[in-house]
């Protein structure tokens, strides 16, 4: 196993930490990234790393690519959300001050980023790797676009595990809920108020919402615990003396690994009487087995494994994934956001590390 020394562990984070903060200093709102998309690509170019690039996804092979060999995928995102008016910091200028560093991105994710991608470059020209490297910078996570890693995905080989960076501390997120958004209608009839007409669609709609509301599926994930319903929006009638005929509800519905998407949909239809439209099937639950060697190699470190409830890319691919990455998610979307520079050093070292233990002959 080759030893990553203190002072190359020092150099190698410090240029991390130089690339973040022109990532940093570069506005890339979703479907806004090209700016930040050059930045990868000229950086790639600096090391002489080929890259492939398609609308603002930047993705590159290590220099050994052998079709004969399982692959690896490293991938986080450089798209951000837009800043809230909460900041006191101007969000573009990425500022260090007592081992942190502020700015738009800094810890979602671009701290992940950066790490994945010096990690990406430590091993790229390694002849004793069991397994290929692919790196992929994507676009528009933060909006769960259609432009991002899903139109990369049909580019690669097939990948054997993936490791999605997001901030969890570097604590190893082995299962992620999946997103489904269902849009309702409650059909009744019109009438007047004053009068004993109409059927009234508000009443319908409250049916199923307390159906909603009190409805359990039976199986339980053993790390994502129990699939959760939530009625997050409710629109209704036109004026106070019309009984509205329609009333539209959205259930916000976070999945496990337990069931489909598919059997999702089809339990809450055969229980409500309003018409059902999900918006998407695509941001599915993902998980990789505690007995895979890249999750045996965190343990081994010392790192925690949970089950994430939050979405990311993790759920447009179909292989197992690992979510990991420096940073805290209790940070993302957050006024004044920031990564401490320890952060970055040591998610490097830990990312070699446990790539170390699995891909080296």
């Amino acid at each position: 196993m080759q030893i990553l020394d203190k002072e190359s562990l020092k150099n190698i984070s410090q240029e991390a930490t130089q690339l973040l903060i022109k990532l940093i200093e570069t506005p890339s709102f979703s479907k806004e990234e090209s700016g930040t998309a050059l930045i990868i690509e000229s950086f790639f170019a600096s090391k002489n790393i080929p890259t492939k690039r398609k609308q603002n996804n930047i993705w590159a092979y290590n220099q050994y690519f052998d079709p004969g060999k399982p692959t690896l995928l490293l991938n986080s995102h450089h798209d951000t959300v837009r800043p809230n008016t909460s900041w006191t910091l101007d969000p573009f200028s990425a500022m260090m001050e007592d081992g942190k560093l502020y700015g738009l991105g800094s810890n979602d994710a671009g701290g992940c980023l950066v790490s994945l991608i010096h990690t990406f470059v430590y091993f790229y020209d390694r002849k004793d790797l069991k397994y290929n490297i692919i790196i992929a910078a994507t676009a528009e996570e933060e909006i769960s676009g259609k432009e991002g890693l899903e139109i990369v995905v049909p580019e690669l080989p097939e990948i054997d595990f993936a490791i999605v960076g997001e901030p969890t501390e570097m604590h190893l997120a082995v299962a992620e809920k999946g997103l489904l958004v269902l849009d309702c209608k409650a059909i009744g009839r019109s009438g007047h108020a004053a009068r004993d007409e109409g059927d009234n669609a508000i009443y319908k709609a409250l049916q199923d919402i307390i159906w909603i509301t009190n409805y359990q599926f039976p199986k339980v994930s053993p790390t994502l615990g129990p699939v959760k319903m939530s009625v997050t929006i409710i629109n209704a009638g036109s004026q106070h003396n019309v009984v509205p005929d329609a009333c539209t509800f959205t259930i916000d519905v976070r999945a496990t690994d337990q069931y489909t998407l598919e059997e999702i949909i089809e339990e809450i239809q055969k229980n409500i009487q309003s018409e059902i439209s999900p918006r998407s099937i695509r941001l599915r639950p993902s998980s990789i087995p505690i007995e895979h060697p890249i999750v045996r190699a965190g343990i081994a470190l010392g790192r925690n494994t949970y089950g994430s409830p939050t979405t990311s890319d993790q759920a447009l691919l179909d292989c197992p994934s690992l979510k990991m990455g420096p940073g805290h998610s209790g940070r993302s979307h957050s006024a004044d956001e920031f990564i401490y520079l320890h952060e970055i050093e040591g998610g490097i070292a830990q990312y070699i590390e446990m790539l170390e233990a699995v891909m080296v002959s």
